[in-house]
């Protein structure tokens, strides 16, 4: 279901937040309740349990990171399909953490393998152990549904719903404050 305004203009939402947006160069992303609608379901045996992603988030993701920045993921959760999915958009194994909810020394495993400082660093999460990342970061959102505490927390509260493009909304005000232009092959 799509919640979101489709005729929001994210250049001016983003605007009182240029100053914070252009510092970042790693944008890290919660997976279920952030890139998923939260939901998980039986694929079998082989697979597991598995998710729907929106494609709006994974091109989102993928401009990101064809524009320079450090993308990737730390989730609570550890599935082949999330994995299959992160790696298919070409995010680099050292930016793809999985199956920790303490996300803290995934975080700082982010950090040593970037070179960034917590103010250089996007991130998005939407779970109460999402909070110590969410604190320290240069740039912080969450959804509409996110808990009161997390809500109260961030830089951000998304206007699209989880798995609905919600991190396209961030990442696109990303873009405009860098000034990030997606490639078009002609």
């Amino acid at each position: 279901m799509f919640s979101g305004d489709r005729n929001l203009d994210l250049r001016e939402v983003a605007k009182p937040f240029h100053e914070k947006l252009k510092k970042i160069k790693v944008a890290i992303f919660d997976v279920d309740g952030i890139l998923t609608n939260g939901k998980v379901y039986w694929s079998g045996e082989e697979v597991g349990f598995n998710r729907f992603f929106h494609v709006r988030d994974g091109y989102g993701l993928k401009v990101l990171r064809n524009a320079g920045l450090h993308v990737g993921i730390i989730t609570g959760g550890d599935s082949v399909g999330v994995s299959k999915r992160m790696r298919g958009l070409g995010l680099a194994d050292d930016m793809i953490h999985m199956g920790d909810e303490d996300k803290r020394s995934a975080f700082e495993k982010v950090l040593k393998s970037t070179g960034a400082s917590d103010e250089e660093v996007l991130y998005m999460g939407d779970e109460f152990f999402d909070l110590p990342i969410l604190k320290r970061v240069g740039f912080s959102a969450t959804v509409p549904n996110a808990s009161m505490e997390i809500r109260e927390a961030v830089d951000y509260v998304t206007h699209f719903s989880a798995g609905e493009g919600c991190a396209r909304e961030v990442i696109d005000m990303l873009r405009f404050a860098q000034g990030i232009v997606p490639k078009v092959e002609h």
